[in-house]
């Protein structure tokens, strides 16, 4: 699943009249990038959720033939529903085997694959080093399990294979998705690992011109 409904707030004027996913860096669409590494990667099947000029995105994007991959949307209406509830709202349309979430506001060189979760495991998160945007990062790592605890932090990239059951006892509507996190941590039910490759949050105007250059140059 590719996470594009946001408003992309911290992307104005910029996402006034077009939506986050279809700016462009390098001249090739943001959610090309997403939708392209998915498929090398061989998944053949995407879901993308759609609120804020969502219309844009359905008609830029298609059905994902051109990119030999399955795409179907998940339609939130005019306000987004956040990134837990988009999520929920689109699971049945995800099946109820792990699945991997992207945020569609990063670039990032990761390469995705099959990533099986360990029994009892909700979560895998992908962390990457703290940038200088967000120096207290997110999370730990500690044997393999994401924690809270104090020590070394790192960032959460955007990048995960989730399991439905995360989301066991949540209802529908607008809620964000760090609270599963958080009770997903308490019962040692999320993994991670760290990626020290190319990733970049690309939220702002000027991060945007940076990944333009860096992929340009």
């Amino acid at each position: 699943m590719i996470l594009a409904a946001g408003r992309g707030e911290r992307m104005r004027p910029l996402t006034d009249r077009t939506p986050k996913p279809l700016l462009r860096a390098n001249g090739k669409l943001l959610i090309e990038y997403h939708i392209e590494a998915l498929a090398r990667a061989g998944i053949g099947e995407i879901v993308i959720n759609l609120a804020w000029l969502g219309e844009q995105i359905r008609s830029q994007i298609g059905n994902g033939v051109r990119y030999g991959i399955k795409i179907t949307y998940s339609d939130e209406g005019s306000e987004a529903l956040e990134t837990g509830g988009g999520i929920f709202r689109a699971l049945p349309l995800l099946g109820d085997q792990p699945f991997w979430l992207v945020n569609g506001d990063i670039f990032c060189a990761f390469q995705y694959g099959v990533r099986e979760l360990a029994n009892g495991t909700l979560g895998h998160l992908i962390l990457v080093p703290n940038p200088g945007h967000h120096p207290a990062g997110d999370f730990s790592l500690a044997d393999g399990k994401v924690t809270r605890r104090s020590g070394r932090t790192l960032t959460y990239s955007g990048i995960a294979v989730l399991h439905p059951d995360l989301f066991t006892g949540a209802v529908g509507g607008k809620f964000p998705l760090a609270p599963l996190f958080d009770d997903a941590i308490e019962r040692e039910a999320l993994a991670g690992e760290l990626f020290n490759g190319r990733w970049m949050d690309v939220g702002t105007p000027g991060r945007l011109a940076a990944l333009d250059r860096l992929l340009s140059g």
